[in-house]
């Protein structure tokens, strides 16, 4: 009883702080100029105001000459725009899977890709790749059909393995449970890789990561799982708050910790999995960017969660930004760009931490 009121005392003394619309008009105008700065650059140049004209042209009841060409006005809505949302969904999916994940784990090193979600998308995309099943494009394209079901077969095999061994459902049985799937399935692909070298270029392109589409239909091939994960998610931020404190505490408010744990993994499994599909292995983001928001409003997961996602998306939307212009018109892998900022931000964050400062 005593150890249940320190720990009732504890959580009122640490309340979480809420979500004030103040804090989701700044994320929101964040995410807002990197969509904006995002639409107006790029290897073919297009004015500002033509592009502001466009844009109103679009909207109901008004009607007004932007002055873009017919190829100008596909790049805007074909090729710009759709890539921009997807980099959003993409960036927010992995930066609130990463937070949940840290949430679960009680550990703000945690990664999305931490239960073999990356080498089992890896190994789905090799076989797709290598098999020359990837002449389709957008939804009807093998190749993000099987990466993600090869993130979700190894995150199942992870955590039937992972809750096998641990009846508890313990982070340290799942934790070993992910290394060894992801082993393993690193291993068959780098076996299928050897015996398949013609198609290592490929499989490299894809490994690295990169935000292109054909259109709206990788958008429209994500969305649905995105918006389940991130109710879900969303959802559970107050009770990984709860978790944070004790599982005492919890089990006291009506919380069952191995439930919660269950449902966030999943969920930001799920997340982590959909964005893989479409985008291949984009390093970082999941680490830095709810590492950066905790640092500046604080441990609540009531803050951390949602608001990463605002920032998430801005990152990746910016990052693609550079990966498409900065060699135009060639193209750097979007992860390369991540891990330039990201591997710099984790080395900072392991300092830190190692200095008893978080």
């Amino acid at each position: 009883m005593k150890q249940l009121a320190n720990n009732k005392k504890k959580q009122q003394q640490e309340a979480p702080a809420e979500l004030t619309p103040l804090l989701v008009a700044g994320a929101s105008l964040i995410l807002f100029a990197s969509i904006l700065v995002s639409l107006l650059f790029g290897p073919v140049s297009i004015r500002p105001d033509q592009i502001f004209l466009e844009i109103l042209d679009r909207l109901p009841g008004i009607s007004i000459d932007s002055g873009l060409s017919t190829i100008q006005e596909a790049i805007v809505w074909d090729v710009r725009l759709p890539r921009i949302i997807l980099g959003l969904i993409v960036g927010g999916l992995l930066a609130v899977a990463g937070a949940s994940y840290q949430g679960v784990f009680r550990n703000p090193l945690a990664d999305p890709y931490l239960l073999g979600v990356a080498a089992g998308a890896g190994l789905g995309a090799t076989i797709a790749i290598v098999s020359g099943a990837t002449n389709g494009e957008g939804m009807f394209d093998a190749l993000p059909i099987a990466a993600f079901l090869g993130s979700a077969v190894a995150v199942a095999i992870t955590l039937a393995v992972g809750g096998a061994v641990g009846r508890s459902t313990s982070t340290a049985s799942l934790l070993l449970a992910g290394v060894a799937v992801a082993s393993l399935f690193t291993a068959i692909q780098t076996y299928i890789q050897q015996r398949e070298s013609a198609t290592l270029r490929q499989v490299y392109s894809w490994i690295l990561g990169r935000l292109s589409t054909s259109g709206w239909d990788e958008v429209i091939m994500i969305l649905p799982y995105a918006a389940i994960s991130l109710i879900v998610m969303f959802s559970m931020k107050g009770a990984l708050d709860v978790l944070a404190v004790g599982e005492e505490e919890a089990l006291s408010l009506g919380i069952r910790p191995r439930r919660v744990r269950w449902i966030v993994i999943g969920a930001a499994s799920l997340a982590a999995a959909s964005a893989v599909a479409v985008s291949g292995l984009i390093a970082f983001v999941g680490i830095i960017v709810p590492h950066a928001v905790r640092l500046v409003v604080g441990a609540s997961n009531r803050l951390v969660v949602p608001l990463s996602f605002f920032i998430g998306a801005s990152f990746l939307i910016l990052t693609d930004l550079l990966a498409r212009t900065l060699q135009s018109p060639a193209e750097l892998p979007i992860g390369v760009v991540t891990a330039f900022f990201g591997a710099p931000f984790f080395l900072f964050v392991l300092r830190r931490r190692s200095d008893g400062i978080i």
